[in-house]
């Protein structure tokens, strides 16, 4: 591959394969006018409605069986909060300015799988097991579904293996999930996955396969062994427009909680997202949604590791799945366990090539020394993938790029001052106690 051919249009890019911590703004983004008609035909408005509806059915079912969800009554939805306080001491550490609020989207708080996988991990799983019980006769739209609990339709989801393959958090959503639905699980669990995510797998009755390769093999290995069996489905990080849609219904729901909390979003009060990404499924379908609401008054960056900036690579060189971070002389190696995929989504790279407003890369020390500012200053505690978000608002105006974005885009001082910043935290929740102090004690160079 002749790297120079990608790089030598694009100084950004140069310093990205070169493992530096970079902003890069998408020369291919587009207003949503221009995006529109082409998105809906692969994902809908319809298409999300009906995912939000089949959510609500499951309510019943979520609720009987993972207590913890009762005082949402079955709605699995994560916490949105303030962080003044991480929002001023990242000024004050960094000498940066970070305009407007910033918030923190607590989907390291999700129930049942602690993690952004709760919203397409498990309502894949669930719109599975409608379609295999709808096919059977044994149930109904209209039923409650919270017969979906009983013995007997325990032993019949049995019949059938789910399988997916992850670097952790997919795999406890999927494992948790169909376990408690009866299936048979297998998570294909690649060389990055943390002991204690296979560990507590295991203790849902899950079987963990590990491998010593990457993601990417074992999602392929893992694919391969789920289409010999007739009896088995496979959950496709990579390419399943069902896990896609289970993401994109948290637009909606934020909507809901900007409201609640009287934050506005509109021209003169834009809204800014972090997502950070692995192989792009999760961050791909929130912006989807967020998109599709909020139009040109939201911008979607997403965040990745230096050494793993896969979705990045995928879309800034258009070669999309074909991309791997190996190809441009990047390792693939990061302490952000959950972002580690050295090739990204067809599918999410494809549909966001227009949508997409840029990308910030952050070096795996940073993740650790945000992690703790933000304990130390909200007494919050995510993963270190999770941090990956918070190199969004410290670099949006100190970077050139990104600087250069909000000038174009009109997001003048003015606007600014008035903005929301969210980052998105994907995961964390489930880390055992030990571990948790683990990394407040890890300090990389």
């Amino acid at each position: 591959m002749d790297i120079q051919e990608y790089t030598g249009r694009d100084p950004a890019l140069e310093r990205v394969v070169r493992g530096e911590e970079t902003a890069w703004v998408n020369p291919r983004f587009l207003p949503f006018s221009a995006t529109d008609a082409v998105c809906q035909l692969v994902v809908s408005d319809a298409d999300i409605r009906d995912a939000a509806g089949r959510l609500q059915r499951f309510a019943p079912f979520i609720e009987k069986c993972f207590p913890e969800t009762l005082p949402a009554r079955g709605i699995i939805e994560s916490p949105l909060t303030e962080i003044s306080g991480m929002r001023d001491k990242m000024q004050r550490t960094y000498g940066c300015h970070i305009p407007g609020r910033m918030l923190l989207k607590m989907d390291s708080h999700l129930p049942i799988a602690g993690s952004v996988k709760a919203r397409g991990g498990i309502y894949e799983v669930l719109k599975h097991a409608e379609d295999l019980a709808l096919a059977a006769g044994k149930l109904r739209p209209e039923d409650d579904y919270s017969l979906l609990a009983s013995g007997g339709m325990r032993r019949f989801f049995g019949q059938y293996t789910v399988q997916v393959g992850s670097t952790g958090n997919l795999g406890l959503s999927i494992g948790i999930s169909s376990a408690a639905l009866g299936f048979r699980v297998k998570v294909h669990m690649s060389a990055d996955a943390k002991q204690w995510k296979k560990d507590l797998l295991r203790s849902k009755g899950v079987e963990v396969i590990e491998y010593a390769d990457d993601y990417s093999a074992a999602v392929a290995e893992g694919r391969r062994l789920s289409d010999l069996d007739p009896m088995s489905y496979f959950v496709d990080d990579e390419r399943s427009v069902d896990l896609f849609l289970g993401y994109t219904v948290a637009a909606g729901r934020l909507k809901a909680q900007l409201e609640a909390m009287q934050i506005p979003v509109d021209g003169d009060h834009p809204l800014i997202v972090y997502i950070p990404a692995g192989v792009g499924g999760a961050p791909g379908g929130v912006a989807y949604g967020l998109k599709r609401l909020f139009r040109d008054d939201v911008h979607c960056f997403f965040t990745e590791p230096v050494q793993c900036p896969s979705v990045l690579l995928g879309v800034a060189t258009q070669l999309f799945e074909g991309a791997n971070v190996r190809d441009f002389g990047l390792t693939g190696i990061t302490e952000a366990d959950g972002l580690a995929c050295a090739s990204p989504s067809g599918f999410v790279t494809r549909l966001m090539t227009n949508l997409l407003s840029g990308e910030f890369t952050v070096a795996d020390r940073r993740l650790y020394d945000d992690l703790r500012m933000l304990y130390e200053t909200e007494g919050i505690q995510i993963e270190p993938s999770s941090c990956a978000g918070f190199a969004g608002p410290r670099g949006l105006l100190a970077c050139r790029e990104s600087a250069r974005y909000c000038r174009d885009h009109g997001l003048d001082g003015e606007k600014l001052s008035h903005a929301t910043q969210i980052v998105w935290a994907t995961g964390g929740s489930l880390v055992p106690e030990p571990v948790r102090q683990e990394y407040l004690r890890t300090y990389l160079s």
